[in-house]
């Protein structure tokens, strides 16, 4: 520990984000950048606690207090190779972590943590500069092949776990870019796609075999992946989206978040749109209902295509800003979260029910909900209690941001026909095996959605469970 002092004498310093009259014209990366001299200041803040608490919150383990005091040093190259013991992709979780490990460092007990993903996402950052990321292809192959089924970071992550293990592995993605949600669900503006091609350019020069454009259950059938692979990855997401049903649902402006998030993304990237029908925000009334960071999502997007006005809902009621003594350090906290999207210009609004969709002509015109109050019952659960109190909010375009259920169940893992636990996840045992012999599942396929660490922790456990079925 080099400053043991630097807590103290050193203030939390955030890169923030670019201006927003610049950033809503545009998709560039919305967070700024420090200077190494910066980053290394703000690294020298970890105090190296006897127990370090941002170690035991993050899913992939990753080691805070080691590589924090390898940047402070300027030791950039032991610190990348410190992190990639834990996590195959910090530039991905450097910026679109929620940074449980943030939340549970010591410091957060004076609001001022580490800048840990941040310093995560501008170490990796300088490695790929400085040329000290590099492909490690194995030594000598082992014979077995092994399909992974989604290119997420799950699937991702246990390709390149798998595939330095010497097995031969082959990623099948449905769609025509590889990535997964990485690729087509989150914005540019929080993760340019650039990141994810310095990192696939990595796994091909290691050996992993990608297939877009490859649907398997439609395209190859689930009974010839079995014959030609010795494993099964089952990596495909959780991708059947929550849904409400209030009266109107039927009509046009209508659409599941992840539709509009997808096409707008394949528009930058020029690709043809699965959907035909342009799902556009400019000059519209936009409301998006769900206030998690998909529903941000699509707040910063549709302010970016130019909607006159955007509202976002929640049902839940609005939580605490700052600390929440219902969910106390080092735990993560559920406080009010302000996005960068929210900064650029939205109506937030919380307790609210969606009661009925109203239009004309079969268009969306406006939405009846209803304000909802939020009681314990005698059990200490939280009930919702109708007030009868309804407003109308004028919306031409209304995005669904409600989560997701569990994976598709249709097509591929209908005809492997494996299993499903009691949420529709596919259900696995300890070693991630589903119920049909050497047919895996890992990331949000088999936990439901979650986040981005956790998929990609996932990702490694099944490598190595999948490894040891086809070590010899």
């Amino acid at each position: 520990m080099g400053n043991p002092k630097a807590f103290i004498s050193i203030p939390r310093k955030e890169a923030g984000y670019r201006p927003v009259l610049e950033r809503i014209y545009d998709f560039g990366e919305v967070e700024q950048t420090l200077n190494q001299e910066d980053r290394k200041l703000q690294a020298s803040r970890c105090m190296d606690c006897g127990i370090p608490f941002c170690h035991w919150a993050c899913p992939l383990g990753n080691k805070m207090p080691e590589w924090q005091d390898l940047i402070y040093k300027g030791r950039w190259k032991e610190a990348i190779e410190v992190l990639h013991e834990t996590n195959n992709f910090p530039d991905f979780t450097g910026r679109i972590c929620p940074a449980p490990c943030e939340k549970s460092c010591v410091l957060n007990l004076s609001e001022a943590p580490v800048t840990i993903r941040e310093n995560e996402a501008a170490v990796t950052e300088v490695a790929f500069i400085e040329g000290m990321i590099k492909a490690r292809p194995p030594k000598t192959r082992t014979g077995k092949k092994v399909a992974v089924i989604g290119s997420g970071p799950a699937g991702l992550a246990a390709a390149q776990q798998l595939n330095r293990k010497g097995h031969t592995v082959t990623v099948f993605e449905k769609d025509n870019s590889i990535g997964g949600l990485l690729r087509y669900g989150i914005p540019n503006f929080k993760l340019n796609k650039n990141i994810i091609d310095r990192r696939l350019a990595q796994l091909e020069e290691e050996g992993v075999i990608f297939k877009p454009n490859i649907e398997i259950g439609k395209t190859i059938s689930g009974t010839d992946i079995m014959k030609k692979f010795d494993a099964v990855c089952l990596a495909v997401g959780a991708g059947h989206p929550r849904d409400i049903s209030p009266s109107g649902r039927e009509l046009k402006g209508i659409y599941f978040a992840m539709d509009f998030l997808a096409q707008q993304n394949q528009v930058i990237m020029g690709e043809n749109l699965t959907n035909t029908e342009r799902i556009s925000a400019k000059d519209k009334h936009v409301l998006v209902i769900g206030g998690g960071d998909t529903g941000s999502d699509c707040v910063g997007t549709s302010l970016r295509q130019g909607a006159v006005k955007v509202t976002q809902i929640e049902i839940l009621p609005k939580p605490p800003a700052g600390k929440n003594p219902e969910t106390p350090w080092p735990y993560y906290p559920n406080i009010l979260k302000t996005s960068s999207s929210h900064l650029e210009g939205c109506e937030r609004k919380w307790s609210l029910n969606t009661l009925e969709f109203k239009g004309k002509n079969g268009q969306l015109e406006e939405v009846l909900v209803e304000k909802v109050e939020w009681k314990k019952d005698e059990n200490g659960r939280f009930t919702m209690i109708s007030t009868g109190k309804t407003e109308t909010i004028k919306a031409d375009l209304v995005f669904l941001a409600l989560g997701f259920v569990h994976p598709v169940h249709e097509g591929l893992l209908t005809e492997l026909g494996v299993n499903f636990d009691a949420r529709g996840n596919v259900a696995v045992d300890r070693q991630n095996q589903s119920s049909v012999a050497k047919v895996f599942a890992a990331g949000d396929a088999a936990v439901g959605a979650s986040l981005v660490v956790r998929a990609i922790a996932s990702g490694r456990k099944v490598a190595e469970d999948i490894h040891k079925t086809l070590a010899p």
